[in-house]
């Protein structure tokens, strides 16, 4: 009953609810943003969201966040390496997660949740496991089982392992846990960066990077 009902209406009063208390959070982070980005404080990207039971096929929706790597280009007119687009105000916005405020947006329109798998990247969909898709059985969240159990520190493997077992124990318990941690671990800005990148390597699916690189 919970998720197939009040879950949805929980994300619906909870994001306006918040969208309105933090609104002057929210302007001052577009006008300072702007400043710091030299330009649009907003990063948008197409993500993948639920998987619709008349077409089978993940709902893909425009994600909106507050941007945190500059435009900044080579020579070539290539843009930068993540670790040097990725300034100070940048890096105090995702330590802080504030950059993900207006997902509220996307909560709002029925895009997302405030609780579920985190949405990733479309051209990640054809490298998934039967399993791993299973993340696409909910509504994609704000935050998530995988992102209050370690967020970027730990391994795509666990991510979906993790994602697949919110999937089966969506409850009002367990989305309140969920984000109980998510506050710890935001509070201790724990889990920012993965081993070997300052957010998340990419996630190559079960074939070698060599392969994807052809075949792309």
């Amino acid at each position: 009953m919970y998720a197939k009902c009040w879950k949805r209406v929980l994300d619906f009063l909870l994001s306006l609810i918040a969208l309105l208390v933090l609104s002057p959070v929210l302007l001052i982070l577009i006008i300072v943003g702007a400043i710091a980005m030299r330009g649009n404080p907003f990063f948008t990207q197409l993500r993948p969201g639920r998987i619709s039971k008349k077409t089978g096929k993940e709902k893909i929706f425009r994600l909106i966040k507050f941007r945190t790597m500059d435009n900044r280009k080579d020579e070539h007119g290539n843009l930068l390496p993540d670790e040097v687009r990725l300034n100070r105000y940048g890096r105090l916005l995702r330590s802080t997660s504030l950059d993900e405020l207006p997902e509220l947006m996307n909560i709002l329109k029925g895009d997302m949740s405030i609780v579920g798998p985190r949405p990733l990247l479309v051209k990640y969909l054809p490298r998934y496991s039967t399993e791993q898709r299973r993340r696409h059985e909910v509504r994609p969240g704000l935050t998530g089982h995988a992102q209050a159990n370690g967020r970027n520190a730990i391994s795509w493997e666990e991510k979906f392992r993790l994602d697949v077992e919110y999937i089966d124990c969506v409850t009002f318990e367990m989305d309140v846990k969920v984000i109980w941690q998510t506050v710890r671990l935001v509070l201790k800005r724990e889990g920012i960066a993965s081993e070997t990148s300052v957010t998340m390597e990419e996630f190559i699916g079960n074939r070698s990077e060599a392969e994807l690189i052809v075949s792309e």
